[in-house]
């Protein structure tokens, strides 16, 4: 065991937290979950859900409070949008929602270090 895989561990669970908890906010808010973490050979999207005849892919970025490496929205960089809107292209493609519309979401939660708790929960619609 490297000294690496008690953060890497711990940083898994708070990502697979994170959706939870996005998964759980999406739906009672209307939103019909198509896929969680969706992935290919490129890679995965997190959520993938239907909301009034859109298609929305939604990035879900957690973070524990107190982090030193900014928040969970700033973390959806330039590089991780491309990333996102390609993998959406394939998902589109293989899934048959040619001229669907589609929106890509950030769902960014913000975990109190301490408890695990929801410190806060920001959804940004149309985030890019």
């Amino acid at each position: 065991m490297t000294a690496r895989q008690p953060h890497r561990s711990r940083r898994n669970a708070t990502g697979k937290l994170g959706e939870e908890i996005a998964t759980r906010h999406f739906m009672s808010e209307g939103y019909r979950i198509l896929n969680r973490n969706w992935r290919c050979r490129s890679g995965e999207l997190d959520l993938v859900a239907e909301y009034e005849g859109t298609i929305v892919v939604i990035e879900v970025r957690t973070r524990t409070s107190g982090g030193r490496f900014g928040t969970a929205a700033e973390s959806v960089d330039y590089r991780k949008q491309y990333r996102v809107r390609s993998l959406a292209e394939v998902y589109l493609r293989q899934n048959g929602y040619a001229g669907v519309p589609v929106r890509f979401d950030v769902a960014a939660i913000t975990l109190d270090r301490f408890t695990d708790e929801v410190a806060e929960f920001r959804h940004i619609e149309s985030a890019f």
